[in-house]
């Protein structure tokens, strides 16, 4: 069995008296992709918020590589390998494709490791590097995403989440992201994917879990779950 890296247990989350997140349980282990689906509102990108030290969380536990991680900041995440690429991208918009992907390595200081690292993202992406000293604020949706993902493949992660990498992209760069997302995990990166597209974030993950109004309803092998009629019916549209 490998090594669990990440373990949310009991996780809580409220604003204000709405209670948004209500006792997730999950877990990524080593070298797993993990898939998080459900639909708007079922509390997906505030359960990353909540891991990631952004929204104070009102109950639960959470560990990464073995330690409880509750309550500490973003950056202290980011040095202990805990990466995540927001919903929205977040790009740095004045800022050239390097420069961005320079901000991914902000935590690092060994400088011919970080040019190394960068030359690897641009072989994932060769976009980016074709267009390398372009503003990201000029770029398309789909290209920021990449920048977005490149970005957080500069931390190193040990754990790289990610939450809707496909949202608001045409159907072809959407192809283009979700093949991404698989070469990222083939190479070895652990990836939490948080998804409304159920169907191809739980196609290319080992395990999934379902979120509905702020609870787990269904876990399991990816492939059972997209097989069955209670998922495909409420995600997939069958």
């Amino acid at each position: 069995m490998a090594q669990t890296l990440l373990k949310v247990s009991g996780l809580k989350v409220a604003y204000g008296g709405i209670q948004a997140v209500k006792g997730v349980s999950f877990e990524v282990r080593e070298g797993e992709l993990v898939s998080l689906i459900g639909a708007n509102g079922a509390g997906k990108t505030t359960t990353l918020k909540a891991i990631t030290g952004i929204q104070p969380v009102a109950a639960g536990d959470i560990e990464f590589m073995g330690r409880p991680i509750k309550g500490q900041g973003a950056w202290d995440l980011v040095k202990q390998g805990l990466v995540m690429v927001p919903e929205g991208r977040g790009t740095f918009t004045r800022m050239s494709i390097v420069e961005n992907l320079q901000m991914g390595a902000f935590v690092r200081n060994d400088k011919a490791e970080i040019e190394a690292d960068i030359e690897k993202v641009f072989g994932i992406f060769p976009r980016l590097k074709e267009r390398a000293q372009q503003l990201a604020g000029t770029m398309s949706g789909g290209e920021q995403q990449m920048l977005a993902m490149g970005r957080g493949l500069m931390a190193r992660p040990k754990v790289l989440l990610l939450d809707e990498p496909s949202m608001g992209l045409s159907p072809i760069m959407v192809d283009k992201i979700f093949e991404v997302v698989n070469d990222i995990h083939q190479r070895g990166t652990t990836v939490l994917l948080v998804e409304q597209n159920a169907s191809r974030a739980l196609s290319l993950a080992d395990r999934g879990y379902v979120l509905d109004s702020g609870e787990v309803t269904m876990s399991g092998p990816a492939k059972d779950l997209l097989a069955d009629p209670r998922v495909r019916a409420a995600y997939l549209g069958e």
